[in-house]
Order: C-alpha cells, then structure tokens, then sequence
C-alpha cells in the first residue's frame, strides 16, 4: 500500500463527532461559510479604499489569530504544537495564509470583484485534481458531472456581470489564480493532519504560523498610518476588520477545516462555486445590480452540480 492510500485510510476516521457535528450538518455550515465569503467580496473593496491590502490583512490576521488562541486555550487548556507537528503546521501555515492573502488580497485591488470571484471558484477543480493525482481524493464520475455543472453556471453567473480578461486586469487575474493553487495545497495539506488533533488546533496552529509573515509585509503601511493617523479609516473599514477577521477567518476557517476532514476536500471546496451566486446577490441591495434570468439559470446549475457531487 502507498503511503498515500495509507493517508486516505486514516482520513476515513475522523475525529469524534461533537454535538455541534451533530445538530449542524456539513452542508448547513458550508451554506454559512458562502453566504460569508459571497459578501466578504464587497467587504474587501470598500475596505480596500480606506486601508491598503497588506496593512488589511496584517490587521485582520493578528485580531483572528488572537481570537483563535484564545478560543482554544478556553476549550483545550492550552495553544501547544503537538509533538513532531511543528514544520507541518509551518509550511500550511505560510501556504494556506501568508502567500495565499497576499496573492488574493494583492489580485483583488488589481482585479474585478467579478474576475476574482471566478478565478477563486476555480478552487474545486483545483483540489480535485491535485488530490486525485496524489491519492488523497476518490474522483467518480458525479464528482465530474458535478464540477462540470458547477462551472458552467459560474461562466454564466460570473460572465453577466462583466468577468473578462483584459490587459488591466491580467496582473490581478493572475495573482488570484496563483492564490487558487495554494488553497488547494493548504486544503489537501489539512486532510493529511491525523483525527487526534482537533479542526479547531489544527486551524489556529496555521493561523499562528501563517500570521507572522502577514504582520511583516503589512508593518511598512501600518507604520505609515501611524504617522499620518486614521483619520481615513472610517465605518467601513473597521467594520470590514471586524467581518473579515471574526466572520471570514475565524467562524468560516473552522468550518471550513471540519468539513474538509468529515467530508474531504472536493466535496467542501465544491460549495465554493456557490458564492458567485450570494456575491451576486449581495450586489442587488448594495451595488444596485438586479439579477437577470440567466444569473438564475446559473445559479440553478451551480446548485445542481453541488448536489451531484454529494452524492455517495
């Protein structure tokens, strides 16, 4: 047996259903995260004209880590590495949130809302094929005939509101498709972590591995709101910390982990192509963009390949 069909064996188990698994299932907590993520969109691009990307992300990664040790210390008595899991939460650490945000982040001040919600949807095809390559993800054919749907309805979905490459955007573009590949490495990196530690250690042991890195590419333009002041951060800046910090981190990020390791990586990440849809959504009321009837027969599609890929 391969050592990666012997990972696949110990993913079978996962770890002991809490009460919280029980009550919420992985697709009503997978509909929570993408509601987050679908206006977390909007929440960066208002943010982003009051505070820089890097400045944003050092300051909304120090407040989640924070958030994240302190959770864990109340529930498990302490924030410690286990032993021999150091380097391993250190590189998913630096791929799934330093290099990660400063790719998405970066490509999404240079980029459409539109073009960077259908590059970023690209993420299950991602994880699929990687992890089928390695061995740590069963493809069947409603796996295929799922994201094939899924996709589709993105193209529609994403294409209405103006996604398109061009020579302003192609920098953008490019960056959150880099962000693509390392959310896929960081996804199949965490099916790999054993059942005995926690979705809730394993997430804040990345997050404290990952935050570092964040603070140093953001200290220059923290430094330099210190010195001209914060007179230019207003409501929408602050409130797009707190959202993306407390919501889109620390909420969705440990939801997110469960569901990768109760239901494996394609079958989580597939939910994924389901935020176009809430983006579009949140642009009615926000931006003023009403929805047209083929936005909805994309939303159909996207749906029903997220269904087909469940399938058992």
């Amino acid at each position: 047996m391969s050592s990666a069909e012997t990972e696949l064996q110990a993913e079978k188990l996962p770890e002991r259903p809490s009460l919280f698994d029980k009550l919420i299932s992985p697709d009503l907590s997978m509909a929570f995260v993408v509601t987050i993520w679908g206006g977390n969109f909007a929440v960066l691009k208002t943010a982003y004209s009051q505070i820089a990307p890097f400045p944003f992300a050092a300051l909304r990664f120090t407040l989640a880590t924070a958030l994240m040790m302190l959770m864990l210390w109340w529930r498990e008595g302490d924030v410690k590495f286990p032993a021999g899991s150091f380097w391993k939460f250190l590189w998913l650490g630096l791929i799934g949130n330093t290099v990660y945000q400063v790719l998405f982040a970066n490509g999404l001040a240079y980029t459409t809302s539109a073009n960077s919600s259908l590059i970023a949807s690209t993420s299950p095809v991602a994880v699929a094929l990687a992890g089928g390559l390695i061995g740590l993800e069963r493809i069947t054919r409603f796996t295929v005939i799922g994201l094939a749907l899924a996709l589709g309805g993105i193209l529609i979905v994403v294409g209405s509101r103006g996604a398109s490459l061009s020579s302003r955007t192609i920098f953008g573009d490019l960056l959150v498709l880099g962000s693509v590949f390392c959310w896929a490495a960081y996804v199949l990196g965490m099916r790999t972590v054993k059942g005995h530690i926690s979705s809730l250690r394993a997430t804040t042991l990345t997050m404290m591995t990952g935050a570092p890195g964040l603070a140093l590419f953001g200290l220059p333009g923290l430094i330099e709101m210190q010195q001209t002041g914060w007179q230019k951060v207003g409501a929408a800046g602050l409130f797009g910390i707190i959202y993306s910090a407390a919501l889109a981190l620390v909420a969705c990020y440990l939801l997110y982990n469960r569901n990768v390791r109760l239901i494996g990586g394609v079958k989580t990440t597939i939910y994924g192509c389901v935020i176009p849809v809430v983006a579009a959504l949140v642009a009615w009321p926000v931006l003023g963009e009403q929805p047209t009837l083929l936005q909805a027969a994309g939303a159909v599609l996207i749906i029903a390949g997220v269904l087909v890929t469940r399938r058992k």
